[in-house]
């Protein structure tokens, strides 16, 4: 069997970046993936300012009762300082020059002839935000590869950008093989299954910003599987499917794709899981995914979703967990030979944050991955007892 990490890494260098990009307005760019670094052409804030609303100052003034000289809102421009003087000021407003220190109104009292009288100790440079200290002409504000969050639209807005270059959207076909599959809402008659797979994999590929063709259910023969295959193909970046992956005489996924592209089909180190394709049809990509449906919602978690970001453009980082907690389970039964992935949930007992497992953790039971929130990997053999730390990926 070969390793999860050596599954990853494969996957992973066979993701192309898209050719094609596209502009996009700030307020429709969020969670798309930025195609060009954005380098900012001016300073934020573009001058120094006002931290808060008081009394604009040269510090070594600031020992006396001052009279005040002028009045700064955000927005204006004001005069040089006058000698012994001090300047009503609001936040965000300029700093007029030869002021060096801001006063905040609470450590200042307007004595009965206008003039401002301060409490506190004056120290130069206090209470204003110097002129780039957020953003430097030419800094590199939004690296290419990165994909855009709702602060990063903010950044974007605060040095002038109304549109930002973005790697066209990812469009993913997918259908479902298995003459037993029946879609919700239909009688479920003797040997007949609900298709689970598609309500979780047709929403899992659009919170990734995919764009998806959905085939629904193909029927479990050869010449119906690549048709389909040439369809989708024809119309999507990549092509998916749940199920129909082995190698058994009613598995046809694995004969059509070698039919009409190539295929590489792996026997994996994961549990739950196992069986997972790869391959091309035409110029998309193909991912054959286990047809079990916790086996299949693993596998998408574990190896497919990064595959998909990078070839979205996202530059993926190492795959890391997100952090390490004690367990409040045992597990004295590992498998020995494949690394195990546990549905857990993250809970508070006795005051600190621990891993609850959920009781059943076979394959079939997709009540599992809805009630968990990350999974826990284990090493082929590895026990488990209350209190070890475990590494956490969130789901």
């Amino acid at each position: 069997m070969q390793t999860v990490e050596q599954t990853r890494d494969w996957l992973l260098s066979r993701a192309r970046v898209p050719a094609a990009t596209e502009a996009v307005e700030l307020l429709a760019a969020a969670g798309r993936v930025l195609a060009q670094d954005l380098v900012a052409t001016l300073d934020v804030p573009p001058c120094d300012n006002s931290a808060m609303d008081g009394y604009a100052v040269r510090a070594a003034d600031a020992t006396a009762a001052l009279p005040v000289s002028q009045r700064i809102p955000a927005g204006s421009v004001p005069p040089p300082l006058l000698a012994a003087s001090a300047a009503r000021i609001f936040t965000g407003a300029p700093v007029p020059p030869l002021a060096d220190a801001v006063v905040m109104q609470e450590q200042a009292e307007v004595q009965p002839d206008g003039s401002v009288r301060f409490t506190a100790p004056v120290g130069a440079g206090q209470n204003i935000r110097r002129r780039g200290e957020d953003i430097a002409s030419g800094q590199t504000v939004l690296a290419c590869g990165q994909r855009l969050q709702d602060a990063d639209l903010g950044l974007a807005a605060s040095i002038g950008v109304a549109s930002v270059q973005v790697y066209r959207q990812l469009s993913v076909a997918v259908f479902f093989t298995g003459d037993e599959l029946v879609e919700p809402g239909t009688p479920a008659g003797a040997g007949k299954i609900y298709n689970s797979n598609r309500y979780w994999l047709v929403p899992a590929l659009r919170a990734l910003g995919c764009q998806v063709l959905d085939l629904g259910i193909i029927p479990d023969t050869l010449a119906a599987t690549r048709q389909a295959l040439r369809d989708a193909a024809a119309q999507a970046d990549v092509v998916m499917t749940c199920g129909g992956v082995s190698v058994g005489e009613e598995d046809h996924v694995k004969a059509a794709v070698e039919a009409e592209g190539e295929l590489q089909l792996w026997k994996i180190a994961i549990k739950p899981g196992k069986p997972l394709a790869s391959g091309r049809v035409g110029e998309a990509d193909f991912i054959g995914l286990p047809g079990n449906p916790v086996s299949g919602y693993v596998t998408f978690a574990v190896l497919v979703r990064d595959f998909l970001r990078a070839r979205m453009g996202e530059v993926v980082p190492a795959w890391q967990p997100l952090y390490h907690l004690p367990a409040a389970f045992d597990w004295r039964k590992p498998d020995t030979r494949r690394e195990e992935y546990l549905r857990v949930r993250v809970a508070q007992q006795g005051g600190q944050l621990v891993l609850q497992r959920y009781p059943n953790q076979g394959s079939g039971v997709l009540t599992s991955c809805a009630w968990a929130d990350a999974l826990v990997r284990l090493q082929p053999g590895q026990l488990v007892q209350p209190g070890d730390m475990l590494p956490v990926y969130t789901l």
